[in-house]
């Protein structure tokens, strides 16, 4: 799916908010955690830290504090929200949805401020905004926020060192409002379901049922992942991806002045940087610290870009990612 350039999808940021878990997890522990000699997940992987969450620090929860956060800085009454979206990767519980999980914990429980999820993996962040943007241009909502909240060490296989040690905990929400400076350039979103298999998590749902066969169950309650399989079918389409999302934005690579991706890995963020001219200077880099943390990750590295004084007016950025499908997603914002 390719979206038009169209003038109409113009939004302001009113307030971001982000929370980590309390607890740190280094390096050094996830060399025992993996059974490998010390040193080697940080030289191997390119990190230093990651947060976990505890049991306290639900999806949730830790979305309603990030939510509390971008509500605090929009100054808003939050009865005033038209409309919640929650953009997870990873669900808090199958029924009911996060979002109204989120809702409730905000002290909406009884408002009627209508709350659904949208889910793409690690792209639902950009799915949700492109909803927002679109219920801005028909004028059905004013305030919209979505929020993002997953807790990938709920479902980390550690004897898989790449499918593992890449991941951290945490939550990002942002309020936006219709009719703001900023607009909307491009968006586009394609998903490959032939390589569907590289990245899962097959309990869950209905599929495999515990009462019929437990094990099987549980063997595959963990998140498994083919890492060269998922940059094969994301690297050899990478190149024209971005090629057209810019195309239909009408600029070039090198107008791009910050560039705003999912923190999948360090090798993914170094081939990003390669494709984008001055790309170490450009591309918000995170990851060292941390991590991919599914959908939060496009949100909160979001979030940091604006701490970091990134989106200056005028100028263009670029927020873009790739998720379990494969799928990849982008689009292309003048601030």
């Amino acid at each position: 799916m390719t979206g038009e350039r169209d003038r109409s999808d113009s939004f302001a940021i009113a307030g971001s908010g982000v929370y980590l878990p309390q607890r740190v997890v280094t390096a050094r522990e996830l060399d025992a955690l993996t059974n490998r000699p010390e040193g080697s997940t940080a030289a191997s992987f390119h990190l230093r830290e990651r947060r976990w969450a505890s049991p306290a620090e639900t999806s949730s929860q830790m979305g309603a504090w990030a939510a509390e956060a971008a509500l605090a800085e929009a100054g808003w009454d939050r009865a005033s929200l038209d409309v919640i979206l929650g953009a997870c990767g990873v669900m808090e519980q199958p029924i009911p949805g996060t979002s109204v999980l989120i809702q409730r914990r905000l002290g909406l429980g009884d408002s009627g401020i209508p709350a659904f999820d949208i889910n793409a993996t690690c792209l639902s962040f950009l799915l949700a905004l492109d909803h927002v943007l679109t219920g801005f241009s028909i004028g059905r909502w004013r305030r919209a926020l979505i929020v993002s909240a997953d807790i990938a060490s709920a479902a980390l296989d550690f004897s898989d060192p790449e499918a593992s040690v890449l991941f951290g905990d945490g939550a990002a929400a942002f309020a936006l409002e219709a009719n703001g400076p900023h607009v909307r350039l491009a968006y586009r979103f394609n998903t490959y379901g032939e390589a569907a298999d590289v990245c899962r998590l097959e309990a869950g749902g209905t599929r495999l049922r515990p009462d019929e066969d437990f094990d099987a169950f549980m063997a595959h309650s963990k998140f498994h992942m083919e890492g060269r399989g998922v940059f094969r079918a994301t690297s050899r389409r990478f190149g024209g991806f971005l090629a057209g999302l810019l195309s239909t934005a009408g600029i070039s690579p090198a107008d791009l002045d910050v560039v705003i991706p999912h923190q999948a890995s360090a090798a993914g963020l170094e081939h990003l940087k390669r494709a984008i001219p001055s790309g170490d200077e450009k591309v918000v880099d995170i990851f060292a610290d941390i991590g991919n943390q599914i959908a939060t990750s496009l949100p909160f590295a979001w979030h940091v870009a604006r701490q970091r004084g990134l989106l200056h007016p005028g100028r263009h950025g670029l927020i873009i990612g790739t998720s379990a499908g494969v799928s990849l997603g982008g689009a292309v914002i003048r601030w």
